[in-house]
């Protein structure tokens, strides 16, 4: 199947953006380090049990510094709830380490070079250049993925490409608000499974929801 046009693909978001009024980063943080910290730690884990983590992990380290001067296996200790804890506190000691020493304790705005820091991809980078400094940028997620490919907003097995293929959809000031409304939208409509298709605000322009509907209307 061809990709949706740029149009369509605009109004897909904005249907979207309107369904989801709440759509904006489900991660607790109040600096650009908490949200780092906290976008490691999200990675094969949901938002809700690293919310659970995080308040009481910040209180005990309070920034950077305070992570650096800790060893990986007490803050894996601390973490413990949280999936692939222990590769997860050596990377957040690390990269705490390399904030202090190179960038004076501060994260930077460079996705680049957030990308050389220990356990942080592209996704995560995108994460945080998005939501602490609100550079435009479009993280792709296992929800993204899947809502992007259904919809027909992108055809890729690759995040990258499948990120690729969305910002040259969408103007740069969507970015950010559409990757959280296709998160939104991944979890409480367009599911991995039983995907709710009848109540879905995209669903006449839904590539995925088209062919549903009409396999059904061939077997009915």
């Amino acid at each position: 199947m061809a990709e949706l046009d740029r149009k369509t693909s605009v109004r897909v978001v904005e249907r979207l953006l309107e369904a989801y009024p709440d759509a904006r980063c489900q991660l607790h943080f109040t600096t650009p380090f908490e949200l780092l910290v906290a976008t490691i730690l999200s990675a094969q884990c949901t938002d809700e049990r690293v919310n659970m983590v995080t308040p009481r992990l910040f209180a005990k380290y309070r920034g950077p510094e305070a992570f650096a001067a800790a060893s990986p296996e007490e803050v894996a200790e601390d973490i413990r709830e949280v999936g692939l804890f222990r590769s997860k506190s050596k990377h957040i000691v690390e990269t705490a380490r390399i904030l202090v020493d190179e960038y004076g304790g501060e994260v930077p705005k460079d996705r680049d070079r957030l990308m050389q820091l220990p356990g942080v991809g592209r996704k995560t980078a995108n994460v945080v250049v998005s939501n602490a400094y609100g550079v435009p940028a479009f993280a792709v997620d296992t929800h993204v993925q899947r809502v992007t490919n259904r919809i027909g907003l992108a055809h890729s097995a690759d995040p990258l490409k499948t990120e690729q293929q969305v910002c040259a959809k969408l103007p740069p000031e969507m970015w950010t608000q559409a990757h959280h409304a296709l998160i939104l939208h991944g979890r409480r409509v367009c599911t991995a499974r039983k995907p709710k298709c009848d109540i879905c605000p995209v669903a006449d322009v839904c590539q995925y929801a088209q062919e549903r509907f009409k396999q059904k209307a061939e077997h009915a």
